[in-house]
């Protein structure tokens, strides 16, 4: 558990708590302009909704910002294992790295810091297990996260890119070893 002097904590998802992170990740991805609907990419929604599975796979936590009442602000899937990483791409073949996928903030709080505190979260737990580096998966038309991820130092990886359905996915990987990360 993890508070960074902000009024939520970050911690592992409670079994009690996926129905409503689905419905939180379902929300937050299908309100992106641009993005493709729930009726388009039916399994992809499906998959973002089914919490209890991804959290009961090997190598991968999914982590939530909550509040002091226990309110969900926001979640995040790591990855420590990228072989299970679990989407398109050859980024399952990079070794000495873990993953981050499906990065969400309720629109109530978005904005304020949540996003880029959990993938701070992120940043840390992989160095802290001696990861060389972290990956990651946006799109265009995801702007605000992009913006956050270059701005907490990822870098481009286009080895890593990939097309779900109509969808450009682009990959970004953030260097660990020797790093302090950024201050901002």
């Amino acid at each position: 558990m993890q508070s960074l002097s902000s009024p939520w904590i970050i911690r592992q998802a409670r079994p009690g708590e996926y129905a409503t992170l689905g419905k939180l990740l379902v929300s937050a991805y299908a309100g992106l302009r641009g993005m493709p609907t729930p009726e388009q990419q039916p399994d992809y929604y499906a998959m973002l909704a089914d919490v209890a599975a991804r959290a009961a796979r090997p190598a991968l936590a999914v982590f939530v910002a909550a509040d002091g009442a226990g309110e969900l602000l926001g979640s995040i899937d790591f990855i420590d294992d990228m072989t299970r990483y679990g989407s398109g791409g050859t980024a399952a073949t990079v070794t000495d790295a873990a993953g981050v996928r499906l990065l969400a903030v309720n629109d109530v709080y978005r904005g304020k810091g949540v996003g880029k505190a959990l993938t701070r979260f992120c940043i840390e737990r992989a160095r802290n297990a001696g990861k060389a580096r972290l990956l990651l998966h946006t799109t265009k038309v995801m702007q605000a996260a992009w913006a956050m991820y270059e701005g907490l130092g990822f870098v481009r990886f286009p080895e890593i890119d990939f097309r779900q359905g109509n969808l450009d996915v682009f990959g970004f990987r953030l260097d660990l070893a020797g790093a302090s990360g950024p201050t901002s």
